[in-house]
């Protein structure tokens, strides 16, 4: 059997296999003999026939699958069926059900039947109709054949419908091989050869989609793999591809990169991704419409009626009417709207979709007709009203045919709204195949197969309707009353003034328009944008409501756990232990109320039986100490802590539950200071002590294990002290307490002398855990000793012996008291009599325990742990609220308690539990840190380790204590630890650097890689699921017995004892006690196999291949993990070398314990190379076929699993079944807590932000608004839907950039539901420097550009209801939309208020109230920009408090803003708004790798220039340009107007200009100041060449930062061109504003000086020409030029000064003019570059410019960071900020650097 490779159980050779355990499974063994019963089929004619072949075998050699394709789907099938089987069927039984047979059939092939009605062929498959059960066989066959498909498809499971296709074809060629009556070869499938279906169908296709993704430019240009399959949604697939592929199809045909196309190939299929803002309005085309009408008649509304109530103002038929102008406004953006349709998607027409032109046409057509005729009916209208001076009844027949035409036009939203009411009407609608709806619809609507039947139930409707109700009201009155009103007699007043003098030319009339929509713009801006506040400030209370409701934040800390405690056995009972049989058979109402009966109990704590006690604490000892043993492998809690949170075993027969120690922590104490003074009897003592369980619990713990121990363990058995012992205890003591009535005890013993008991047996016990320390350490002595001393020896004998005596006092010492002071005197003389009656005279007393005690073996671990927990419950006076010390422990307790408290599905037993797979794609990232990782030190001298060490000190002071090093001081325990105190280790390793890990400190490694994001991490986290199964699989099985004695616990628990651990045989039932012995192995066996069965871990390392033949580091980290897990395997990609090219396979290997070697199990050989598209979702792709089970997990790189969550998986697993609304989930999204926030404080704040967005966030989008999506989250996926449905993410090159989501888009366009479920959570990382979270965010940024140009957020736009789609338009693409928005409005208000300075209109508005109003609102809008800011971190702060508390909460916020969080997030803002800005109009998005890493060095300012010049630098001095202008020509010249009007703008300037080097580690640093300025300026100046890094010159790095150019479409280039005019404004503005002017307004003045632009370019480009050719050769008349120069430039400054008005300020003030003229021609050139231009010898001249401009920039940026470096305490100040969770972290790393820093100074 050990030569035998299988990957969980071993389905090919039955019996080689033989005896496996997994083959005992009634369902394996009954699918297995499903799948061979091959009987009468038709044996295939080019392959040998065995007889142990089954049907995927036969399809196989029918249809030409691969070998390893059909080994990989058989056991995949059998699986499933095995799996189905025992989930469904409560009988064992070797016979497979049909119905479970033909469930699996219809999930796997639902989609394809959905295809064949929306093309209209029927099904090929040849089954029983309607639900009766068929052939069994006829089921398997067809679910095999299309998991063979599936199986060997590659690239093409993208393309569902295109595999449907492939399916339909090949099913029909099964039925008709199935059909009796066919035979020949005219029934043999045209793939019927070897290797068949690769070649024949997969390659064909494949070529096609690889040819595509190979074409370079806009996405309008190629197919994408949307295109490709939606050319599969009609019958064309049919008519022109055909069966078997036509190879003269247009279809087939590939482009050809630089060459025309020999034939007409099919173009773009369903939807054109063209480049254009545009797609903003056309995807959302309802909500920009909605917005502008509603803007429309506010304004018509107040400009008349300012002063009245709206429903007042329109009861005046004049403004009615007026208002009736939006049905214009709307018939001329639904025009606008067509055509945009036409001229965005023409590309799709051709003479195969003339109907898709028609339609374009035709609503072009329409449009233009409604334009018409309410233009025309409006303006009959009015000019009747004009004639007859009033509402005369002609002019109100016109008025009432407007409300005709405008009734028409409104019915189709009429319709739409109805059928919103009834949404199950309008998804009957949309799914019909009546071809009279499809002609209904075709005018609204292309017929597509996705995104048909989104509507959800009436309740959820109501739910996310009355929500945006809220949302929408709020925004809409705040916008009417305090955005619009406030404008409109301002703006009245501006028009009707005619008397403006400007300060300039003024080349258009009308100046006071423009001036008006100055003041308009960002108002008009911050209107469409606000709604995104009103959504935050709603969803947040909404979060909370929803939060408050599901139980959340009940148990925020240890504390509140310690309260609850005792309720937390009865929850776990309830949750995580499977109900009994009879209870599963209740459904319905019925069981919804026994389980909210249970959850009642359970939350208040009421109506436990003690027998239902005695047996859920019993198995919650198990849980509970399984996750303390968990968090000390982790090092989360101390050797101590564990000691102190465990539950013990039941080894001294204690009466009561044995609660943690912490628990009863002082209660001994408490007990004693409320009894010692009483004098009441036995009754009202006990009353009052048992008023706390745990007081109760403690007292007869210690009682009982006291007597335990003087009884029992101390004294030699038989002896008669013994005997004495014993019958004072049995006489005396319990009969005094158990006699009946109560009252005897308090009368035979005084309670007063309880404290010297008390204290006496205090002493006993620390005397004999002195002995045990003592005798453990001459143990230690002995084995360190090479010889045997004698003297030693003797030494410690008399060491003993005192000890021993000190025992034996204190045993005495505690006789006496009990006998002669804590005993009354009645009672003292009936002891007395009764030692007598026994013989114990005076002499035997005298003599008392000297030769009888007999202390247990020091090695005796068990005793001495019961007498440690005996001892703290004696000593401790506190209540132990600190332990688990470590926050991590802390916070997981508390999540995992909490969470047994919320509503969840009841737990199945795991073998009938849904299987699952989880799928981690893996690339280049960091596995386990290797020791030079972590002891290579930065610039500052800071380790990895060092840090890690600081940041995580309990962990690794739990770290050093677990390998016996917490005497040590850190360099010995490392140096100890990486072998360097061992010679023989240190030369190994220096003889063989790349051994094996686990030679050379691999513990240390792992201990720093878990607290990274590594691979490590993650795949530790991952196999807690099958720890966790298999934990769970002996609790199922266990009975009461079981967990007394834990029996076979151990040995399962044992990863490496079994070398048969992947198999199983089910646990036999009614088995008698004579049995028990010999199938405890066989129960082993079966527990570790169902667990296998259940779960498989992939690792999609794609490039494993690579790295294993190149020998890095890395693959042998893969190869450790794949031998530490047993579960784990690993999936790759292999490039093969042939005589016929390049072979590719997708490979899963798997590690043998047995042959202790790395296995291949499966290799499927490719079509081409893996990635056509984007990297992650292709690796995923290629790996998803070796996952099995119902459900798989989308795990990324920074993610992590806890064992206490994966103890709920089984649970979670259930909602799957459970009905949402109206449909069954298909993804179950799962909380998430970003484990990267002590890091640092910019970590804190990523992580604040990450955490309110995957918790509260995503809570509300899952309820009420039903629109959560798939984010890249641990969400798990309905495994057999997506299968079918094209996979887990998208996968086309740059437009599926942000390949999650659009898993997400897919799954709801699809009538999937994605839900949210809180109680379970996965760990994840974040980035945690600056520069990482920049790159984060761009990538996110970009990819969110993309989106928008995406057919998915088009369609879902379109086809969801309104509210649904508002939902999804601010928690997608228009968060970015609005912060975009953002960064306009502080544009516009900021030009506005320049244009009305500079202009002269603010002057001339000087002395009316119309500057104080405008002043006022425009102060209104800037704090609503801050706002922005705030009412963002709004649902941090609700979630915290929901959480954590409303005080902390408030603190965490308050330390936030201590700490510059505000500048981060608005940072960040800037960092989305230009990413995503610059994607939509130029494209460029690409996937940036952050790193993940820990961020303790300093990143230069060359490379932080590099990262942001663009994006924030340029724009922060813009924007301050723009304020000093405004302030130097504003009449707004006091300070306080100043600042209040432009306070958020010059903090967001500084914000983007300082931001970068306020989180740089030892950013305002004097002395790297400096080396960073030398070493920017030597990158400026090196010019660089074709083969130079952009990290080297500045030239190279130039010529990268314009590559987007040559990419963007013309439109692009146009409107970059028209945005960067904005610069020459400054020119146009400021020139008149110069004393040389002489207030000259002439348009001359403004032509004029343009002179000096072309002077200084003529000086510039003499002075280059000069230095190109005078500067080495002949330097003296180089000079020569430049003083000639500087002496003309003199003399005209000189003669400007005599003849004119020219004054010194005059040279300053005209750099703000003609500074930005210059660089806004830079941009224009860089933009219409062109070879010619290139070569002409303007080109060198424009390059040498711009380093200028750069070197200008540069200095701008450098100064102020320069200043804050020379100022004392800056640096210090920001280290504290940076690496800080709280202040005395901060302080600690602060004062380590600077330590450092003098250490290389004193150097």
């Amino acid at each position: 059997m050990g030569d035998l490779v299988y990957n969980i159980v071993p389905v090919d050779d039955l019996s080689s296999a033989e005896g496996h355990p997994a083959l005992k499974f009634p369902e394996v063994r009954g699918a297995i003999f499903a799948l061979r019963s091959v009987g009468d089929l038709r044996k295939p004619p080019h392959s040998p026939w065995r007889r142990d072949m089954d049907i995927l075998d036969w399809l196989g050699c029918w249809f030409g699958f691969q070998a390893s394709n059909v080994k990989n789907q058989r056991e995949h099938l059998v699986l499933l069926l095995a799996n189905a089987q025992m989930r469904s069927s409560p009988d064992s039984s070797d016979k497979l059900d049909g119905k479970v047979v033909r469930r699996i059939r219809q999930k796997v092939t639902k989609n394809y039947q959905s295809w064949c009605r929306f093309v209209g062929r029927d099904s090929a498959m040849s089954l029983p109709p309607g639900k009766r059960v068929g052939d069994e066989r006829q089921e398997l066959i067809y679910t095999s054949l299309y998991l063979l498909i599936w199986g060997e498809a590659a690239n093409l499971r993208f393309m569902p419908e295109c595999l449907c296709f492939i399916f339909h074809n090949m099913a029909h060629e099964l039925t008709t091989m199935l059909d009796k009556r066919s035979n020949g070869e005219n029934s043999k499938p045209f793939t019927c050869e070897p290797n068949g279906f690769l070649k024949k169908v997969v390659s064909p296709l494949y070529e096609v989609v690889k040819a595509e993704s190979k074409v370079n430019g806009a996405h309008s240009k190629w197919r994408n793999y949307d295109d490709i399959n939606e050319y599969f949604w009609s019958d064309r697939c049919f008519t022109h591809l055909k069966w078997p592929l036509d190879e003269a199809s247009n279809f087939l045909v590939k482009p050809q990169p630089g060459k025309p196309l020999t034939r007409q190939k099919v173009g773009k299929t369903g939807f054109v991704e063209q480049r254009s803002f545009f797609h903003i309005f056309r995807s959302f085309d309802r909500l920009w419409i909605g917005y502008i009408l509603v803007l429309q008649a506010c304004i018509i509304t107040l400009w008349n009626g300012q002063q009245r109530a709206p429903w007042v103002e329109l009861q005046n038929r004049d403004s009615l009417a007026r208002l009736l102008t939006i049905f214009i406004t709307w018939s001329g953006l639904r025009l606008f709207l067509a055509l945009l349709d036409l001229v965005m998607q023409f590309k799709l027409v051709s003479r195969e979709t003339w109907k898709t032109g028609l339609r374009m046409l035709l609503k072009v057509v329409a449009a233009i007709i409604w334009v018409g005729v309410f233009s025309i009916l409006y303006r009959s209208m009015w000019s009747k009203r004009h004639q007859d001076h009033s509402w005369s009844n002609a002019a109100n027949t016109l008025f009432n045919r407007y409300i005709y035409a405008m009734a028409a036009f409104i019915l189709p939203e009429a319709l739409a709204l109805a059928l919103f009411i009834i949404p199950f009407a309008r998804n009957f609608v949309e799914k019909s195949r009546f071809k009279l709806f499809h002609l209904l619809t075709w005018w609204f609507q292309s017929r597509i197969y996705v995104a048909r039947g989104l509507r959800e139930g009436l309740l959820d409707n109501f739910k996310y309707t009355l929500f945006w109700i809220l949302v929408l009201v709020s925004k809409f009155l705040f916008s009417y009353f305090l955005q619009l009103k406030p404008l409109i007699t301002p703006t009245k007043e501006i028009l009707s003034i005619t008397d403006i003098q400007y300060r300039w030319h003024q080349i258009f009339k009308g100046g006071n328009r423009v001036a008006v929509l100055a003041i308009w713009a960002p108002v008009i801006l911050i209107y469409f944008m606000d709604t995104q506040i009103w959504y935050t400030v709603w969803s947040a209370l909404v979060g909370a409501l929803v939060g408050l409701m599901d139980h959340l934040g009940e148990i925020r800390d240890v504390h509140q756990l310690k309260m609850r405690f005792k309720m937390f056995p009865h929850a776990v009972q309830f949750h995580l232990i499977p109900a009994s049989e009879s209870l599963k058979q209740q459904f319905g109402w019925t069981a919804y109320f026994r389980n909210f009966y249970h959850r009642t109990r359970l939350r208040y704590g009421t109506g436990v039986s003690p027998q239902e006690e005695q047996v859920e604490v019993k198995r919650f000892s198990h849980i509970w100490n399984e996750i303390l043993k968990i968090f000390r492998e982790e090092d989360l809690i101390s050797n101590r802590e564990l000691e102190l949170l465990e539950i013990p075993a039941q080894v001294w027969n204690i009466s009561v539950f044995q609660w943690p120690s912490t628990l009863l922590a002082n209660e001994i104490h408490t007990a004693l200071n409320i009894v010692k003074n009483m004098h009441a009897e036995d009754k009202a003592v006990w009353k009052k002590i048992i008023k706390s369980d745990y007081r109760r619990c403690a007292v007869i713990e210690s009682y009982e294990s006291i007597r335990h121990i003087l009884k029992n363990r101390i004294l030699r058995k038989n002896s008669s002290d013994q005997i004495l012992v014993s019958t004072l205890f049995d006489d005396h003591i319990d009969r005094a307490l158990n006699q009946k009535p109560m009252g005897q005890f308090t009368e035979a013993f005084s309670l007063s002398k309880l404290p010297g008991v008390h204290q006496r047996i205090l002493t006993l016990v620390n005397s004999m855990l002195a002995l045990k320390m003592l005798l453990s350490k001459h143990d230690k002595a002995r084995e360190l000793e090479t010889a045997r001393d004698a003297e030693s020896e003797k030494a410690r004998d008399t060491e003993h012996e005192k000890a021993r005596e000190k025992v034996v006092s204190s045993l005495q010492d505690l006789w006496n008291f009990v006998t002669t002071e804590f005993a009354k005197k009645n009672e003292r003389d009936r002891i007395n009599a009764s030692f007598e009656d026994k013989h114990f005279g005076p002499k035997a007393l005298a003599n008392l325990f000297n030769n009888s005690v007999e202390i247990p073996h020091h090695k005796d671990e068990s005793f001495y742990k019961q007498l440690k927990r005996l001892q703290t419950s004696l000593v401790t006076k506190d209540t132990l609220l600190d332990v688990p010390h470590g926050l991590e422990a802390r916070r997981r307790i508390s999540f995992f308690a909490n969470s047994l408290f919320m509503t969840m599905p009841r737990a199945p037993q795991v073998e009938r539990m849904n299987a699952f797979s989880v799928l981690t794609p893996y690339y280049h990232e960091e596995v386990i840190y290797s020791l030079k990782d972590l002891n290579t030190a930065n610039e500052d001298g800071i380790t990895t380790l060092f840090y890690l060490q600081r940041v995580f000190p309990d962990d690794w002071n739990n770290f050093k204590e677990r390998f016996g090093g917490s005497k040590e001081s850190d360099e010995k325990f490392v140096n100890r630890m990486s072998g360097k105190d061992d010679p023989k280790k240190d030369d190994a390793k220096k003889k063989d650097p790349e051994k094996k890990r686990d030679e050379v400190g691999l513990e240390l490694c792992l201990w720093a890689s878990y607290r990274g994001q590594t691979l490590a991490r993650t795949v530790r986290g991952m196999m807690y699921y099958e720890r966790a199964l298999e934990f769970q699989a002996f609790l199922d099985a266990a009975e009461i017995r079981d967990l007394d004695e834990l029996l076979g616990y151990k040995e399962m628990m044992d990863r490496a004892s079994s070398s048969t651990s992947e198999g199983s045989s089910r646990r036999r039932q009614g088995e008698t006690s004579e049995q028990r012995e010999s199938i405890n192995e066989q129960r082993k066996s079966a527990e570790l196999a169902i667990a296998a069965m259940k779960f498989t871990y992939v690792v999609a390392a794609q490039v494993y291949g690579a790295q294993k033949k190149s020998g890095s580091n890395a693959a042998k980290s893969i190869a450790y993990l794949l031998e530490l897990y047993k579960g784990l395997r690993i999936a790759y990609v292999d490039e093969v070398d042939t005589p016929a090219g390049k072979q590719y396979f997708s490979v899963l290997v798997k590690y043998d314990r047995v042959a202790k070697l790395e296995m291949e199990v499966f290799r499927v050989q490719l079509p081409g190379p893996l990635k056509l598209g984007e990297g992650k979702p292709e690796n995923q792709n290629h790996a998803l076929i070796f996952t099995r089970g119902d459900a798989v997990q989308t795990i990324d790189m920074n993610q992590e699993m806890y064992f206490e969550e994966a103890l709920k998986m089984r649970n979670l697993l259930e909602e799957f079944d459970k009905r949402h609304g109206v449909r069954k989930p298909t993804i179950l999204g799962v909380r998430e807590h970003v484990f990267t926030g002590s890091v640092s404080s910019l970590a804190w704040f990523m992580s604040a932000q990450e955490t309110s967005f995957v918790t509260l966030g995503q809570r509300v989008l899952a309820n009420p608004l039903k629109i959560r999506m798939h984010y890249g989250h641990p969400d798990v996926f309905n495994r057999l839907w997506f299968l079918s449905r094209g996979g887990i993410s998208k996968a086309s090159k740059t437009i599926n950039i942000s390949e999650d989501i659009f898993a997400g888009f897919n799954c709801t366009l699809r009538g999937g539901t994605v839900t949210h479920h809180e109680y379970i959570q996965a760990g994840k990382g974040r980035d945690v420097g600056l520069n990482q979270i920049a790159m984060f965010e761009a990538k996110v940024a970009s990819g969110n550009g993309e989106q928008v140009l995406s057919r998915d957020v088009y369609r879902l736009g379109h086809r969801l209801d309104f509210f649904r789609m508002l939902s999804f338009y601010y928690t997608t693409v228009g968060f970015f939309i609005n912060n975009l928005l953002v960064v306009l409005t502080v544009y516009a208000f900021l030009w506005g208020r320049v244009y009305l300075a500079v202009s002269g209109v603010e002057a001339s508005l000087q002395n009316s109230k119309i500057l104080s109003n405008t002043a006022l609102l425009a102060s209104l809008n800037q704090q609503l920009i801050v706002q922005l800011g705030i009412l963002t971190a709004l649902p941090m702060i609700v979630e915290n408090a929901l959480e954590h508390g409303f005080t902390k909460a408030l603190w965490e916020f308050f330390t936030m803003q201590m700490q510059l969080a505000s500048v981060f997030f608005t940072f960040s803002m800037g960092t989305r708004a230009h990413y995503f800005g610059r994607t939509v109009l130029h494209g460029g998005a690409t996937y940036r790798a952050t790193g993940r890493g820990f961020v303790v060095k300093h990143e230069r300012f060359g490379k932080i220039y590099r990262l942001y010049r663009t994006s924030h630098f340029v724009k922060a001095i813009e924007l301050i340009a723009l304020l000093i202008i405004y302030r130097a020509y504003g009449s707004s010249r006091s300070s306080t107007t100043y600042l209040l009007i432009s306070l958020s703008s010059w903090f967001l300037s500084l914000t983007w200009l300082v931001g970068p080097f306020i989180f740089n580690p030892s950013g305002f640093d004097w002395l790297k100041t400096l080396e960073d300025f030398e070493d920017f300026m030597g990158w400026l100046k090196y010019k660089g060449g074709f083969i130079v890094d952009s990290e080297q010159s500045w030239e190279s790095w130039w010529m990268e930062e314009q590559s987007h150019f040559k990419t963007t479409g013309i439109l692009g280039k146009v409107a970059d061109i028209i945005l960067n005019l904005r610069y020459f404004f400054f020119q146009y503005g400021i020139v008149y504003q110069l004393n040389i002017t002489a207030t000259s307004q002439s348009i001359f003045v403004y032509v004029i000086s343009w002179s000096y632009v072309v002077v200084a370019a003529l000086i510039h480009f003499v002075l280059a020409v000069a230095g190109s050719r005078y500067s080495n050769r002949k330097h003296g008349l180089y000079r020569a030029i430049q003083a000639a120069l500087i002496t003309v430039i003199v003399a005209i400054i000189v003669v400007l000064k005599v003849f004119t008005s020219f004054s010194l300020r005059d040279l300053f003030t005209s750099l703000l003019a003609f500074v930005p003229t210059g660089w806004g021609i830079i941009q224009i050139l860089t933009v219409i570059r062109f070879r010619g231009l290139e070569k002409s010898f303007v080109w060198p001249v424009v390059v040498n410019v711009a380093r200028l401009y750069e070197f200008g920039i540069g200095l701008i940026v450098l100064v102020p960071v320069a200043v804050l470096s020379w100022l004392p305490g800056f640096q210090a100040m920001q280290t504290r900020v940076l690496f800080n969770e709280g202040f005395s972290r901060g302080l600690q790393i602060s004062q380590l650097f600077a330590t450092v820093q003098k250490v290389k100074k004193s150097d």
